[in-house]
């Protein structure tokens, strides 16, 4: 089976390849008969083998060209031979199954569409040399004529082959390359996630360490806060890693902006005093938008229950017509030097995650402890 009808098309394209199969069907009948008429055939309806019916049956051929080009160039190249057998050749020998021979090309057997097409010439050059005596130049003319017409034929479906391959191999990459980024989305929200679970998870711990003897109701309070949040973060780990495992183009379930009021309950649970301070419509924010949103949130706050000894911290999402800001600010002194949290792979992801979105997210020192701020434009976050 030819490579041009293994190729999985759309709709659309094997609808164009229909009405250009049936284009060329209809000019190869066309032509063949026009051309036979003006070299002197007498009625198309004559002879052993008539001009009309050999026409049709050229034409037929291409309506099935694309799925058996070996077969359909073979008997248009024997029927061609027939006609020349019993009749006045028509003007030539090439160029009436040209549509067969580029079809044939555009395979992997085109070495032997060349070889064919070569026997094919020297048989003409031959069967035409009663030529030479009379019209040396029309010998000649017809000869290096349909020698020409053959290779540009040839090569045309040489060319044309390798643009299908060019075109398949973009597919692959461009497809790879949207698999590579849904992949690095992936591993951010990985890492987003399993840095919140540790952060809160290592505060109860520590709250249980502490008052496993003095207080142990309390312990158990906290060693239960714990693995609710530890059970949450393996249902969402277990999403994710089932993208990685299957299709890259899978969806994962999204945090969105309803799930801050959760989140900042998980930040309380720990012994942080937090607030959140949510103004205007978050209805009009796109999903895209709203992750992003809540990952700065998360990181910010991750960071505050990590590094910074903070005991509040204060969280305003302010949703404006154009665009969403975040600020997150706690009491904290940032790192043990007081220079503030060095970013790493946290802050830079959300940097990224945000940029990618047009906006800006800036983090550092205040005078009342640290802050992240970030910018999410509206319009450049539509899904």
């Amino acid at each position: 089976m030819s490579a041009l009808s293994q190729r999985r098309e759309p709709a659309s394209v094997r609808h164009s390849a229909k009405v250009i199969d049936g284009a060329l069907a209809v000019l190869t009948v066309v032509i063949f008969v026009a051309v036979a008429l003006a070299s002197g055939v007498q009625s198309p309806w004559g002879g052993t083998i008539p001009v009309i019916p050999l026409a049709l049956f050229l034409g037929a051929l291409l309506l099935v060209r694309r799925r058996w080009p070996m077969i359909v160039l073979l008997l248009s190249i024997a029927a061609i031979f027939a006609y020349h057998l019993t009749n006045e050749p028509p003007n030539g020998w090439i160029w009436p199954i040209w549509a067969a021979y580029f079809t044939a090309a555009a395979t992997p057997r085109v070495r032997w569409v060349a070889a064919i097409g070569v026997a094919q010439l020297v048989y003409s050059a031959v069967d035409f040399r009663w030529v030479i005596d009379r019209n040396m130049a029309r010998y000649l003319t017809h000869t290096v004529g349909e020698a020409l017409l053959l290779a540009f034929i040839i090569g045309a479906g040489l060319l044309y082959a390798a643009s299908l391959r060019w075109r398949d191999r973009l597919r692959e990459t461009d497809g790879r390359a949207r698999a590579a980024e849904e992949r690095l989305r992936v591993a951010q929200e990985v890492h987003d996630t399993v840095a919140h679970t540790l952060a809160v998870v290592g505060v109860h711990l520590n709250v249980a360490a502490d008052t496993l003897e003095e207080a142990p109701a309390e312990a158990a309070a906290a060693l239960r806060l714990a693995q609710d949040v530890r059970n949450r973060a393996m249902a969402d780990l277990a999403a994710l890693i089932d993208v990685l495992r299957t299709s890259p183009t899978g969806t994962v379930p999204q945090p969105d902006l309803a799930s801050l009021g959760a989140f900042v309950a998980d930040a309380r649970a720990t012994g942080l005093e937090v607030t959140l301070d949510e103004r205007g419509d978050p209805s009009a924010v796109p999903a895209t938008c709203a992750v992003a949103v809540y990952r700065v949130v998360q990181e910010a706050l991750s960071n505050t229950l990590k590094h910074s000894g903070a005991t509040t911290a204060e969280v305003t999402v302010a949703y404006q017509p154009d665009s969403v800001s975040v600020e997150v600010v706690d009491n904290g002194h940032g790192s043990a030097g007081g220079a503030g949290i060095k970013e790493g792979h946290g802050l830079a992801g959300m940097r990224e995650r945000v940029s990618a979105l047009g906006g800006t997210l800036t983090a550092g020192p205040v005078p009342s402890g640290f802050a992240v701020k970030a910018r999410v434009p509206l319009a450049d976050s539509s899904p």
